[in-house]
């Protein structure tokens, strides 16, 4: 159970780390943290809770990592669901955290978007489903290539955090006006449950595209990782 709770713990910081950052300090008057600061946030709750709860759970926080993981023959099949159930309930207890926390606001209005991700009218930049969808397949299929590459035993060893946090940054960086930018179906349901009406009728691309991302990396690193020539 340790492990469970520990991925419970860490995605429930970085939804509340990284969407919070979106929902209470993107915009706030003249200090604005803007796109780069939510950004560096949602990297900053991975780097920090690799850390913490890696040598623990591994530090998923994320269903489609779990499920690259458990594709790339690093993850055994019998704790894929109940790692995933674990990254939903902790992602889901933080937006409820940061919801209340963001209500103590008299202009606080959760059909804003409240961090969701969203595709065509509610997506940041208008993009398209076909764009959302391409762009959370590439940006997930990157994310799992980074994080199978780097926890591989030849890689240097105690730099895997880094790595993947600031690739996670770097995600968000490009793809926050296209989507929102999810890579992570946990982070997408949890704020999704609080908007419910348009954020839960978009919320499938945010499970389907983020999957077959980390599946294509498994093949790809599979493949690429192999001691044979």
């Amino acid at each position: 159970m340790k492990k469970y709770v520990a991925e419970g713990i860490g995605t429930f910081w970085l939804v509340l780390g990284g969407c919070g950052s979106a929902v209470l300090a993107a915009s706030f008057p003249e200090l604005g943290i803007g796109f780069l600061g939510v950004a560096l946030a949602f990297g900053l709750t991975v780097l920090t809770m690799a850390y913490a709860i890696g040598h623990i759970s591994g530090c998923h926080l994320n269903p489609a990592v779990s499920i690259g993981l458990w594709a790339g023959g690093r993850f055994p099949s019998k704790e894929l669901v109940p790692y995933i159930m674990a990254q939903i309930i902790g992602g889901t207890i933080a937006a409820g955290v940061l919801f209340f926390i963001a209500n103590g606001h008299p202009g606080f209005d959760v059909n804003g978007g409240f961090a969701s991700n969203g595709y065509g009218e509610h997506s940041p930049g208008g993009y398209s489903l076909a764009a959302a969808l391409v762009t959370e397949i590439v940006m997930t299929m990157m994310f799992l290539l980074v994080i199978l590459g780097s926890t591989d035993k030849r890689a240097p060893q105690g730099m895997a955090p880094l790595a993947i946090g600031l690739s996670l940054t770097l995600i968000h960086l490009i793809s926050i006006p296209v989507t929102n930018t999810s890579v992570n179906p946990a982070r997408s349901t949890a704020t999704a449950i609080f908007v419910g009406d348009w954020a839960m009728s978009q919320l499938w691309l945010f499970w389907v595209a983020p999957i077959i991302g980390a599946l294509i990396a498994a093949v790809i690193y599979r493949y690429i990782g192999s001691s044979e020539d």
